[in-house]
């Protein structure tokens, strides 16, 4: 980029963040990470490793910006229940990648001087070792931190994550030995909500999606009930903080009335 280009962008940049800093910040931000191979396709990167990592290093960016910002909670979707249907190559170019940035992430000096909480939700019973010990690594290294809560989505799938919940809660319920009109009773939206995979966390109140895709592809359908929806075309590992920043903007001219 030409030293003019970077100029602009910097007073731009600067007039987003005036703009932003005028009214309140989502509390919680849900982004879907998408266009990581059509990025590496337009240049010239072909081995999947190379591809998704380029996409893991955006973390970094993406937690600067938002810890800057005063955001309390972000949640990246890195990895579907859908996407195991992807050639093996690919898929385990992803989990490296997840297994690479975890393990960073547990040793990060800007992790634990800024106090941000780690943990990854979604099926884990299928996750290959290596990286579910990342994961642990990664949560118990910050289990005691109470900065931002970064939540890392990994075999996540919505309409799984609901069945999950409503079978937890059906085991709950037996195993404590009601009789099934008193299970029946007990099902209602919030019972189903602690036995989610973000249970504790609260709901999202802004989801971006990357790449110019336009739906939520099962990405938090529980807990996106009043969530404001953000697309962007930009791909994943190009996301800026002018992107980001626009988004907010978005987010912050919108009228948000919870069904009322």
């Amino acid at each position: 980029m030409t030293f003019p280009l970077r100029l602009l962008y910097y007073i731009y940049e600067r007039r987003l963040l005036q703009q932003v800093s005028r009214a309140p910040v989502p509390r919680h931000i849900g982004i879907i990470l998408d266009g990581n191979r059509r990025h590496g396709r337009a240049r010239g990167i072909t081995e999947p490793r190379e591809i998704y990592g380029l996409g893991a290093q955006k973390l970094d960016d993406i937690l600067t910006w938002c810890v800057d910002l005063g955001i309390a909670g972000v949640t990246l979707w890195v990895f579907s229940t859908d996407n195991f249907r992807r050639p093996p190559e690919e898929v385990s170019g992803i989990f490296a990648a997840v297994e690479s940035k975890m393990a960073a992430l547990a040793a990060d000096p800007v992790i634990h001087s800024r106090r941000i909480r780690v943990r990854a939700i979604g099926r884990f019973d299928v996750l290959p070792e290596p990286v579910l010990a990342a994961i642990r690594t990664a949560e118990r290294a910050t289990a005691q931190y109470d900065g931002m809560e970064l939540n890392i989505a990994v075999a996540y799938g919505g309409r799984q994550e609901i069945a999950d919940a409503v079978r937890a809660l059906l085991s709950e319920m037996g195993a404590a030995g009601r009789p099934l009109p008193d299970i029946i009773a007990t099902i209602s939206p919030d019972a189903i909500a602690k036995h989610l995979y973000t249970a504790g966390l609260p709901d999202p109140d802004l989801i971006i999606r990357t790449s110019g895709e336009i739906r939520l592809s099962g990405f938090l359908l529980w807990q996106s009930v009043h969530s404001e929806f953000y697309f962007t075309d930009v791909f994943w590992p190009a996301f800026r903080k002018i992107d980001l920043l626009r988004a907010i903007r978005a987010y912050q001219a919108r009228q948000r009335r919870f069904g009322e």
